[in-house]
């Protein structure tokens, strides 16, 4: 992983950009210098690497795509949710400003599709359907965390269908490009692509649990943060769907507050959570989608060192601290 990593690092530091007009291109410079794991762009190189493609040249303007269309997320979903910080830096939106920041994340959308143009043209129409595809469902997913910010009450089927399409389609996606550019049949792509969704799931699941339960010396934020702001996580979700009325009192009267005016305010949601049991039925439902995905993985008709690799990396995802 850490070889295709460096590949993939390396492609995203020499792509070349125009200097003007610099308040396009360098938004997109900058944000594509704030770093992260890389992670989506290194799964489409390691499903090429799994179904046995050798020359990852073929592979990388594919991983590029992917990795511009989640840059291009990030900037607006930034805008969108007023946030001052990304990856411990300033987001564009701050940097410059929100109109120069809805610009910029569509130059990297089209970039995105420059990339994937110059895939092998065997392939092209079904890169361009599975990108498409991808980012269309990514929309879906943002436009539905929006509408559910105003919603008083949310049901677990349609969280999880938020977080599906926000957060995993990309997973499987990435990968599922990787497949096909390695020339695997659709039912190998289906499966992959299976397996990145799952894991995708079963990640949000766990980023959700580390919010409340987190060490606050590795999770690398403030945990509680998804409490204080009312967010409406997997927890939360799960406990209004099985609270009692007496509790429910108790709980409108939490999210009535601020941590400012209630500075007990994460520490009776928890209390709340313990009493219902909530930690223990995320656990299980993580667990849940993690051994589906391993289930996806195992039916793949590849050798078995292959599967290896992403494994160990779906098992670094999904059991962390941070």
């Amino acid at each position: 992983m850490q070889h295709l990593q460096q590949l993939v690092i390396e492609a995203i530091e020499t792509s070349q950009f125009p200097e003007t007009p610099s308040n396009l291109y360098d938004p997109i410079r900058y944000i594509l210098t704030l770093g992260g794991k890389r992670v989506r762009p290194v799964l489409t190189l390691m499903a090429a690497e799994l179904f046995g493609m050798q020359e990852m040249d073929e592979i990388i303007p594919a991983a590029k795509a992917v990795e511009f269309f989640h840059n291009f997320s990030l900037i607006h979903d930034d805008l969108m949710d007023k946030a001052p910080l990304r990856r411990g830096k300033t987001t564009v939106h701050e940097k410059w400003d929100a109109n120069i920041a809805i610009l910029s994340g569509d130059g990297l959308l089209v970039k995105a599709y420059e990339e994937i143009s110059k895939c092998n043209p065997i392939y092209l129409p079904a890169t361009l359907k599975i990108l498409s595809k991808v980012a269309m469902e990514v929309c879906e997913g943002q436009q539905l965390d929006m509408d559910y910010e105003s919603r008083d009450s949310l049901t677990m089927p349609e969280y999880l269908e938020m977080i599906r399409l926000k957060t995993s389609v990309l997973l499987g996606g990435a990968l599922q490009l990787g497949a096909i550019l390695s020339g695997a049949d659709e039912q190998q792509q289906q499966l992959i692509y299976d397996f990145g969704e799952n894991v995708g799931l079963a990640f949000q699941l766990q980023d959700d649990i580390l919010d409340a339960y987190g060490d606050p010396d590795t999770f690398g934020k403030i945990v509680g943060g998804d409490i204080m702001i009312n967010k409406k996580t997997f927890l939360l979700v799960k406990l209004m769907a099985v609270i009692s009325d007496d509790d429910r009192i108790v709980l409108q009267g939490l999210l009535d507050t601020s941590i400012v005016t209630a500075p007990s305010k994460v520490a009776d949601m928890l209390a709340l959570y313990e009493k219902y049991e909530i930690k223990s039925a995320a656990d299980e439902l993580k667990d849940s989608y993690t051994q589906r995905a391993f289930e996806k993985m195992e039916a793949l008709n590849v050798p078995n060192d292959r599967k290896e690799a992403l494994l160990v990396l779906a098992n670094n995802l999904l059991v962390r601290q941070q």
